[in-house]
């Protein structure tokens, strides 16, 4: 594999491993619904403890997929990447499908 196919293969590795948790497919959804929130609102959304949604957030921002904004003592996360949803759209056509076809399956 030639090294500049290799560095597409590897930066689109690291956006689909960002994106691989529920929490943060939560969290990206959230997002895209409501524009932004903050770390507080999440973290009570996700019914975890704020360092672990702090780390999922990491994730996301460190992939390109969030970015974040300090407001005094709260720092509130955006989606920047409004492509993923496109994506998503795609993931979730895909598992109804497969649904369906299990229920088919099923029934014969």
């Amino acid at each position: 594999m030639r090294s500049q196919a290799q560095a597409q293969y590897n930066a689109r590795a690291k956006l689909v491993k960002a994106m691989a948790h529920p929490t943060r497919l939560f969290v990206v959804d959230e997002l895209s619904q409501h524009g932004q929130r903050c770390v507080c609102e999440l973290t009570e959304m996700i019914g975890a403890d704020m360092s672990t949604v702090s780390r999922h957030l990491a994730v996301l921002k460190n992939a390109g997929i969030v970015g974040d904004e300090k407001r005094g003592s709260q720092v509130f996360y955006h989606l920047t990447m409004g492509c993923v949803l496109n994506f998503l759209k795609c993931v979730d056509s895909l598992v109804c499908q497969a649904e369906q076809e299990q229920r088919r399956w099923l029934r014969t």
